[in-house]
């Protein structure tokens, strides 16, 4: 009789196999699906054939300038106008010191003047960014 109490059985385990294989699954359909979300303003780009810019850990800085000449600025949410281009030059300089290395893309509207895009290239680079990238939209077929 004291040999029976002897014989425990083991707990029973959870078995967590299957739940590592859902994560797994998930966290690749996230990073799939994550550069495809574009959030930006409104802007008509121009069309031109490019090669799609690679980024590594996904923060892009997106600058766009609308067709009447007002700037917006976009880090991973809602694009915030900017008045003046004094106060988008120093909150880019901000947000390059809280993530360094962080390319910045460029969206002018086809209409706006040539001018307003090359003074907002020249006061990036004041800010210090040393990664500029141009948005398009791919030739219409």
């Amino acid at each position: 009789m004291a040999e029976t109490r002897k014989r425990r059985r083991p707990m029973a385990e959870i078995n967590v196999v299957p739940y590592i294989d859902v994560m797994l699954v998930l966290l690749v359909i996230f990073m799939v699906t994550t550069p495809l979300l574009n959030q930006g303003v409104e802007v008509e780009l121009p069309q031109a054939e490019a090669k799609a810019v690679k980024t590594t850990d996904g923060k892009v800085l997106v600058v766009s300038v609308k067709a009447d000449g007002s700037y917006y600025l976009n880090l991973e949410g809602e694009p915030q106008y900017i008045p003046e281009l004094e106060v988008m030059v120093t909150r880019i300089a901000a947000l390059l010191r809280l993530y360094p290395g962080t390319p910045v893309h460029v969206g002018g509207d086809r209409n706006v003047a040539y001018g307003k895009v090359i003074q907002l290239i020249a006061s990036l680079k004041k800010a210090g960014v040393s990664k500029i990238g141009f948005l398009t939209e791919p030739p219409k077929q």
